[in-house]
């Protein structure tokens, strides 16, 4: 065996006649992530984990360690794969207002794909966490920070480009962008349609002009 296929490969058990069984670990890892955004971290048990992965609990903790552990690797790949079209946009050389069009509709897109659970994982993996996994809470709560940041940086980068006013308030819009995209993940979830929040983004991008001036809008006279 080559040692790249060795990479992709982790020995679980003693088959007969002392070979090791072998399992893709990638593939595996790919199967619970698609669980955890399916059922979220809570409502997975091992027992789900063994049946979707298609190996024994052992083999599970000995690969990836705890379910926590596994998890966070999962929650890594969804970030890496499935993602990573929030990051790619922001970082581009697209102007503020077309790179977060391009990724609230990317968004959406991945949101309500046939072919994968509707929603975010990093937004809906943690919901209803008992108090004993705080921790998952936290970590989740760092990943959606990595996201908001990412957005102040960009807004910040279009103030000094000029492509918004000097009086733009960076946070509250990178928070209006997140809330908004958050948001879209929750009525992907409860069955709203592609086309409806396509829609959606249009009009919030229709007043850019104006959410980019929150400061200005706050201090009008009632």
């Amino acid at each position: 065996m080559s040692s790249a296929a060795s990479t992709m490969q982790t020995e679980v058990a003693a088959a007969p006649r002392g070979r090791p069984r072998t399992f893709d670990r990638e593939v595996a890892l790919r199967k619970a992530m698609t669980l955890f955004w399916t059922k979220g971290f809570e409502a997975t048990s091992m027992q789900d984990l063994v049946g979707t992965m298609g190996i024994n609990s052992p083999s599970i903790y000995a690969a990836y360690g705890s379910k926590e552990d596994l998890f966070r690797e999962a929650v890594a790949l969804y970030a890496d794969a499935e993602g990573g079209a929030t990051l790619r946009a922001l970082t581009g050389d697209l102007s503020a207002r077309a790179a977060i069009e391009v990724l609230l509709k990317e968004n959406v897109k991945l949101f309500t794909g046939s072919d994968r659970p509707r929603g975010c994982l990093i937004v809906l993996g943690a919901g209803n966490v008992a108090d004993d996994h705080a921790a998952i809470q936290m970590f989740l709560r760092g990943r959606r920070r990595e996201i908001s940041e990412a957005f102040i940086r960009r807004l910040t980068r279009a103030v000094k480009d000029g492509e918004l006013p000097e009086e733009t308030e960076v946070e509250a819009l990178a928070a209006l962008c997140v809330t908004f995209l958050n948001g879209l993940s929750i009525q992907a979830t409860d069955g709203v349609s592609r086309d409806v929040l396509i829609k959606a983004v249009d009009r919030l991008m229709a007043i850019w002009p104006q959410a980019a001036s929150l400061r200005s809008v706050s201090k009008r006279p009632a």
